[in-house]
């Protein structure tokens, strides 16, 4: 059952292994702030007690965008199914169609409504390139939760270079992936 309830009524869940940081919590209060009936397209799903299961940043984002009301709906689950509800409501199993989204939608418009979009692909003065092999180890490291980022950024001309020297050093280390190279060549210096 869908309702509306104070939001004090709702718990955050302790145990959430589910961050959100910086700007894109910024980005998720102001979508909220912008489009609250979001929240009753998509309540918060809460176990008997009133802990949340599904949602817990959308409630932290609405205390902070100042509502006092959320919609929520009760799910009556086993302990064991209110932890499997956590990690797949959480985890990413499909994929954007980064073709479709850079020629069917307004950039901005995504943009707006909180979507990262990875500049290399959407610069605004030339059309999107797409490496699909390369794009797609990109989005598996940003969509798996469970793999953490490092950004570092570089100018063209210095990227290229950089990309080049990575590529030549993972053939004479025999790896596979420059993630594993970054970490052999800091262990290497640190040691």
């Amino acid at each position: 059952m869908i309702k509306k309830v104070n939001i004090s009524e709702v718990k955050k869940n302790p145990d959430n292994p589910r961050l959100i940081k910086d700007y894109k919590y910024q980005k998720l209060v102001r979508s909220l702030k912008d489009f609250p009936k979001m929240l009753e397209l998509r309540p918060i799903v809460v176990n008997k007690d009133m802990v949340i299961l599904g949602g817990n940043m959308r409630y932290r984002a609405s205390i902070d965008a100042g509502l006092k009301e959320v919609w929520i709906k009760i799910a009556e689950l086993t302990p064991e199914q209110e932890k499997e509800f956590i990690i797949k409501d959480n985890s990413s199993f499909g994929e954007w169609d980064w073709d479709t989204l850079a020629n069917e939608w307004d950039i901005e418009n995504l943009k707006d409504w909180g979507l990262d979009l990875p500049t290399v692909y959407f610069d605004d003065d030339e059309e999107p390139k797409f490496d699909e092999e390369e794009l797609s180890q990109e989005l598996d490291a940003y969509i798996n939760a469970n793999i953490k980022q490092i950004v570092l950024h570089y100018n063209t001309e210095d990227y290229e270079a950089m990309m080049e020297n990575l590529e030549t050093l993972k053939e004479k280390e025999n790896l596979d992936d420059n993630s594993k190279l970054v970490k052999m060549l800091i262990d290497e210096r640190l040691s």
